[in-house]
């Protein structure tokens, strides 16, 4: 029953939620992913085809029991549909629920494409263990906050170019629509390099912990130095071309 506990929370005028533009994208996406037709699944949740079409249009808001109905019919949280949660089951998302990269059995192999995935995702992943770890020893929470933002960036970009290749993808599963998402994607990027500048001689980031050399670096990361010292090598090798 936790599906339903976020009920009490939620904004009510005239026995209706007030659903935010997330809530037409993920209730479309849900009934697209089930693979069913907007009739079928109207006629499973006890609507007209109409009104389902309102409601994933965001023409229209539903009432509560229509949200229980939904959340119980695709298996998630009603926060989820509300677009409160990225996780279905409406959790919220701990440090001790993210596995370790390479803890996720089947999901970490990589297969059909050769050696190459495998050397770069170690690189990229063993180079930011140092600079994740340089940034935990700087003490600023913006840095940080500037430095992951952009990252968290870069994969969206790249992973939505992706995504696209393919006709079959779903593009609901973004709430930005297709035009103009990588230009924002680039302008956040932008931002948060420009903000992360910006800390350069601020007195909440402690340099004195991030002084390091080659040396240093190659005696503090054992494991993870050479594979960052890679990286900067095929970068400025590429940047070169």
């Amino acid at each position: 029953m936790k599906k339903f506990i976020i009920y009490k929370q939620l904004s009510k005028k005239g026995g209706y939620c007030h659903m935010k533009s997330e809530f037409p994208r993920v209730l479309s996406l849900l009934r697209k992913e089930k693979g069913i037709s907007q009739k079928e699944a109207a006629s499973q949740l006890g609507v007209s085809q109409a009104l389902l079409s309102h409601y994933e249009k965001g023409i229209r808001e539903c009432g509560l029991d229509f949200l229980i109905r939904a959340a119980d019919f695709y298996g998630v949280s009603a926060d989820y549909l509300l677009g409160r949660s990225a996780d279905p089951d409406g959790m919220t998302l701990t440090v001790e629920d993210i596995p370790e990269p390479d803890a996720a059995g089947k999901e970490n192999m990589l297969s059909g494409a050769g050696v190459l995935p495998v050397i770069n995702k170690k690189l990229i992943a063993n180079s930011l263990n140092v600079l994740f770890d340089l940034l935990s020893k700087s003490g600023s929470k913006e840095l940080t906050k500037q430095v992951s933002g952009y990252l968290m960036a870069a994969v969206y970009r790249m992973f939505r170019i992706i995504y696209s290749f393919s006709p079959k993808n779903n593009m609901n599963t973004f709430s930005v629509p297709n035009s103009g998402a990588l230009e924002s994607a680039d302008a956040y990027m932008k931002t948060c390099e420009a903000r992360a500048k910006k800390l350069e001689g601020d007195s909440s980031v402690k340099t004195e912990n991030i002084s390091v050399s080659s040396e240093s670096l190659a005696r503090t990361y054992p494991l993870f130095a050479s594979s960052l010292f890679s990286l900067i090598k095929n970068c400025e090798d590429s940047m070169e071309k």
